[in-house]
């Protein structure tokens, strides 16, 4: 079973062992700043920075620049145009949304069709759209590590004035919380997160990695540090067993072709939704339902 699982050679090839650590800082970042997407409820955000994603990266390969650099360029620009539209207010957010949504996707629908014009292969195009982490080098390592770092720090020091923005944005007014400098610095948080998830599953897959692994954890969890660190197992486990599947799918049909990690990553996403709404669903049957409390978020462990 287990020679079945790990094909021979999976641990000493120096490009799966690149891709390994590339999708657990990845993993890490989406499943941290994917906590607080979930919480204020920017999921539709989130899916607009990819195809903002999709339109730096494709312009960075018609540019012949470093895909890192247009995936995550790409994402704080839109973050950028978003919140100068209205992202900031709640009501506002769906419309800032749109917009950049529908831009960006015109400009990826132009630089896809210009590379093609330069080019008669697709693997670029393919690359942007569903990512290709077994293509990463060892050289683009220090730079995503660099950038995670620095998301994570920055979600580490904002994180009481964003919770509470996220929980109740009159109460964190009343307290002084700036909300509109939060809200800046988060969405330029999660469009670099979306830019990392990218490099790994393609731009446009990746909202699995940013929004499945915590939505999972938050079924089941109650507070804050537990949530993200769940989350963040979640998705490492989805990514590392995507990257163990597709690596063994070259030997599962003898013709020296496999199946892309994204379709693996995105399943193993899907698996974990599922069987952690299960057990979810199983605990909410055997407890006896509590009355409602009214508690200030740091008294019920988020804060």
């Amino acid at each position: 079973m287990v020679r079945w699982i790990l094909e021979p050679g999976l641990f000493s090839n120096g490009t799966v062992r690149t891709a390994l650590l590339l999708g657990a800082l990845v993993s890490v970042v989406s499943g941290v700043v994917g906590i607080f997407t979930v919480l204020r409820g920017q999921s539709f955000a989130g899916h607009a920075l990819t195809d903002v994603a999709t339109a730096g990266g494709s312009g960075a390969a018609l540019a012949s620049l470093s895909p890192l650099l247009g995936f995550v360029g790409g994402g704080v620009i839109g973050a950028g145009a978003m919140d100068a539209i209205g992202v900031q207010r709640v009501k506002d957010r769906d419309v800032a949304t749109g917009v950049v949504l529908g831009a960006a996707t015109g400009l990826s629908a132009l630089f896809l069709y210009l590379i093609t014009l330069q080019t008669s292969t697709t693997g670029s195009t393919q690359s942007i759209l569903f990512g290709s982490i077994f293509t990463v080098g060892p050289s683009t390592l220090p730079d995503v590590a660099l950038l995670s770092v620095v998301v994570l720090v920055g979600v580490m020091v904002i994180r009481r004035p964003l919770l509470m923005g996220s929980i109740s944005p009159e109460l964190a007014a009343a307290r002084g919380v700036r909300l509109r400098m939060v809200g800046i610095a988060f969405m330029v948080m999660l469009a670099a997160a979306v830019g990392l998830s990218a490099i790994a599953i393609g731009s446009i897959l990746s909202t699995a990695l940013l929004i499945g692994p915590p939505a999972s954890a938050l079924k089941v969890v109650s507070r804050l540090s537990h949530a993200v660190v769940l989350a963040s197992v979640l998705g490492v486990m989805a990514t590392w067993l995507g990257i163990v599947f597709a690596y063994d799918s070259y030997y599962w049909f003898g013709s020296g072709r496999g199946l892309p990690v994204s379709f693996f990553v995105v399943a193993d996403v899907l698996v974990e939704f599922v069987a952690v709404n299960l057990v979810a669903r199983r605990r909410r049957l055997r407890v006896v339902e509590e009355p409602a409390t009214t508690a200030m978020p740091e008294q019920v462990g988020w804060i």
